[in-house]
Parts: C-alpha cells; sequence; structure tokens
C-alpha cells in the first residue's frame, strides 16, 4: 500500500500542514496511521476522509458536526441512516445558502449596473 507524508497529502490538498494537524487533533481524521518515528502517513482511505472533511468545512458545516459524523464513520454500519440524514440536512443548508447568496448577488449586480451606467 502507498503512502504520503503529511506534507505531500497537505500539497495535494493545497492545505497547511498546521490545518491537517488541527484536524486529527479535532478527531476529524481517526484512521491516521504513524510510521516507527511517528510521523503521518496517509493512505486512499485516510484521504479520503480527509477529502470528506474538507468538503464538509468548505461548505460550513462546523467542526462539531463533523466530528460527530466521523464518530459514526468509527462505529460502522450501525450508524449509515444518521449519516445520511446528517449528510441531508447539511445538503438543505448549503442550498439554502447557495440561494440567499444567488439573491445577494443580483443586489449587488443592481448596484454595479448603477454605478457603471452611463449618467
Amino acid at each position: 500500500m502507498k503512502y504520503l507524508s503529511i506534507s505531500e497529502a497537505a500539497a495535494r490538498f493545497n492545505l497547511p500542514e498546521s490545518t491537517i494537524r488541527y484536524y486529527e487533533r479535532k478527531g476529524l481524521l481517526p484512521f491516521i496511521e504513524r510510521d516507527d518515528a511517528g510521523r503521518r502517513l496517509f493512505s486512499e482511505v485516510q484521504l479520503a476522509l480527509l477529502a470528506t472533511v474538507i468538503c464538509l468545512k468548505n461548505t460550513q458545516m462546523p467542526i462539531s458536526d463533523i466530528k460527530q459524523y466521523m464518530d459514526w464513520v468509527v462505529e460502522g454500519e450501525s450508524t449509515t441512516e444518521q449519516r445520511l440524514k446528517m449528510m441531508l440536512n447539511h445538503k438543505q443548508a448549503v442550498l439554502d445558502k447557495i440561494s440567499l447568496m444567488t439573491e445577494s448577488l443580483e443586489g449587488i449586480d443592481v448596484k454595479i449596473t448603477r454605478y457603471t451606467k452611463p449618467n
């Protein structure tokens, strides 16, 4: 199995290494393996989990909710329904934010048109 170092994982996701360490300290990356020297090793499974954390963080899911999600991942198949419900709720929250941002963007466009329109 091929592993990436933390610097390689950070480069792959364009993140600082400190962010990945923070996510691990917060319990968002439960399956991180380490080599004999204690350095973090990232397999495809860990990289997929990191990608999920980044996706959820980018869509403004609170760290505490991401932690809950990861706790359910660790628990296994018995939590599939909870994870599904969480993702459906989060998706709706993201869609609501997108709608609000789109509406607000239209208001900004009105102002830009007003300021760029010849007198």
